[in-house]
């Protein structure tokens, strides 16, 4: 599995219908129905490959849905 930015992780929620709630310092609050997300974006730096399959696991998403 190829890492990402959080920055393109986070257009990657907005397109599969995730809302930005809330952003408090480098991390960005994301809100679907009564699921929350926090998202570290610090600036163009990749995610770690844990916190990006748990981001995924919680929003459902698979890797597919990362092209």
């Amino acid at each position: 599995m190829k890492s990402l930015s959080g920055k393109k992780l986070a257009k990657i929620l907005e397109k599969n219908g995730w809302e930005l709630a809330r952003i408090k310092g480098s991390h960005h609050r994301y809100r679907k129905e009564n699921i929350n997300i926090s998202l570290p974006v610090h600036s163009n730096e990749d995610l770690k490959l844990g916190i990006l399959k748990s981001i995924m696991k919680q929003a459902n998403l698979r890797e597919e849905d990362l092209i």
